[in-house]
């Protein structure tokens, strides 16, 4: 852990310049200063990176991490392609861009050379089921490389073998789905 000034800085940790207020008048000064000396690494206005060093180089953050820094400890959920895939209902969409579901801002962002696209929605803070990435890939399928038909089709069969918690599923759709998506939910579990 390389030392700085009278702190540490834990390799693989993304800081936020107001983490350096505490350590002198001016935090932005000292994180500029940190940058020029090899201890961070700025990944964009207001975000640092104390690297960490494999045999190989220098570790990108971790999304986890940067993600948690970027929205200071409020909520946030990611999915998208990744996710709706593991599901195995069909989707086998390739993405160069992970969705981030939040409750502060819409669009795409850039943190340390990794694309994000953020949509603000509403979305379950904890103990996130399978059954809300199976709604979630309904209200995606425009992007979900899988046709709708499909992927209703596929749903059915994964009830059919008890894949998922049809109770769950039905509370989940009925509270973030579309009418489509609560439709096709309703038939698949047969209710």
């Amino acid at each position: 852990m390389p030392r700085a000034a009278n702190f540490t800085l834990h390799p693989g940790t993304v800081y936020r310049t107001k983490s350096f207020q505490k350590y002198g008048k001016n935090p932005t000064r000292l994180a500029a200063r940190l940058v020029r000396e090899g201890h961070l690494e700025k990944l964009r206005s207001g975000l640092y990176y104390a690297p960490r060093v494999s045999r190989f180089g220098v570790v990108p953050p971790a999304d986890g991490e940067l993600l948690r820094v970027f929205f200071d400890g409020a909520p946030y959920l990611v999915t998208g392609p990744s996710v709706w895939n593991s599901l195995a209902l069909g989707s086998t969409t390739v993405a160069n861009v992970q969705l981030v579901y939040n409750m502060q801002r819409t669009g795409v962002v850039e943190l340390a050379g990794r694309r994000f696209e953020l949509r603000r929605v509403r979305f379950p803070r904890r103990g996130v089921r399978p059954e809300y990435y199976v709604v979630d890939l309904f209200e995606n399928v425009d992007v979900a490389g899988v046709e709708y038909d499909v992927l209703t089709a596929n749903l059915r069969k994964a009830m059919a073998n008890r894949r998922f918690d049809a109770s769950r599923l039905r509370d989940v759709a009925l509270e973030y789905g579309s009418k489509r998506t609560q439709r096709a939910v309703s038939q698949a579990i047969g209710a």
